[in-house]
């Protein structure tokens, strides 16, 4: 079978073909035939080096992915040759507390992730794609959907009637907008594109800003948009060069989840700001196999298809990644593997 790996952690240059035998599986697994992998920021920041959990060279990249059982281990009572199935992100975190060792486990710094031909798994380390879902849109839910739904889901639950600020046209702030729209809530959007901000309205968002016009968009969406409350959630996505404007924006009693760092400014948190913001600031690592399971109810209930900015053949990930890396975006990349 191909794979693709990274044979150093320099650039993008360091991802090559490889060919593999396709494994076998044992008891309790499953081999799974690839349709479709999604690329995440944080496939960029393994390679990069700025992920923030240890990465070794020479992995198979990738975490999200969809595709078919081919065969089962002995032993193996949940799926059966030909079932359509997802990728678990984290795969040995089925619920509650997260174990010490998570992120030493998770695919493409730690171990081989998706983006191959054929892949052996445990069988619970995925689960059932739906029908009304094409392998290409469930390539998508893994992380980026999961990690949205974890960010309105947890805590303090967004209910109809909140206000969430999301922030850029990504595939978790995307998610985003579309599941706090199905929840009820009200959104605003940020980004520097008018193109993309017709786009963030076409999904749901009630506002846009652009922070490229407006430098203290936060304090503008507290000020202005909000009549001084505040945002009950903000989705923070951007990282160190973002939070403090997520502070100014979120309402006394609201939530700042921290997600991601696709900022690389840091210029640091006050104590008093953050203090005197009154929020809860929670950090989430995408969520456990049993909020993927919820992300599919979810997206399958309110009638949501992923948003898909674009899907490359599979001799051409490199140019999937670098269109990743570009930025230019607005939603998710997929590879196509097979089928």
């Amino acid at each position: 079978m191909r794979c693709y790996r990274f044979d150093a952690l320099n650039s993008l240059d360091d991802l090559s073909v490889h060919a593999d035998a396709i494994p076998a599986p044992q008891r309790g697994e499953v081999l799974v035939k690839i349709h479709a992998v999604s690329l995440n920021h944080r496939d960029l920041s393994v390679v990069l080096g700025n992920y923030v959990h240890a990465a070794r060279p020479g992995l198979v990249p990738c975490s999200d992915a969809a595709g078919e059982i081919a065969s089962v281990g002995d032993g193996v009572t949940v799926f059966q040759r030909g079932d359509r199935v997802v990728s678990v992100f984290h795969p040995r975190w089925f619920g509650g507390k997260p174990h010490r060792t998570l992120g030493q486990e998770t695919y493409g710094n730690a171990a081989d992730g998706w983006l191959a031909e054929y892949k052996v798994v445990p069988q619970e380390a995925v689960i059932p794609l739906p029908d009304t879902l094409s392998y290409e849109e469930g390539s998508t839910l893994p992380c980026a959907a999961t990690t949205a739904w974890s960010a309105l889901s947890g805590g303090t639950p967004v209910r109809a009637g909140m206000t969430v600020l999301t922030m850029g046209t990504g595939g978790v702030s995307i998610f985003a907008v579309q599941l706090a729209k199905a929840l009820g809530a009200k959104i605003i959007g940020t980004t520097s594109s008018a193109r993309k901000a017709e786009r963030l309205r076409a999904m749901g968002a009630d506002t846009v800003v652009n922070y490229a016009e407006i430098a203290h968009w936060g304090q503008h969406a507290k000020t202005v948009l909000t009549g001084g409350l505040g945002v009950d959630c903000v989705v923070e996505v951007g990282g160190p060069a973002t939070v403090n404007e997520a502070l100014h924006a979120v309402r006394w009693g609201g939530e700042v989840v921290l997600i991601g760092f696709l900022t690389e400014d840091n210029p640091g948190i006050d104590y008093f700001h953050l203090k005197g913001s009154g929020a809860t600031v929670r950090s989430i690592g995408v969520g456990d196999r049993a909020a993927l399971q919820e992300t599919i109810g979810a997206v399958g209930g309110a009638g949501i298809r992923p948003v898909i900015d674009r899907v490359f053949p599979f001799q051409d990930a490199h140019a999937a990644f670098n269109h990743l890396k570009s930025g230019s975006h607005v939603g998710k990349i997929v590879i196509k593997v097979s089928g």
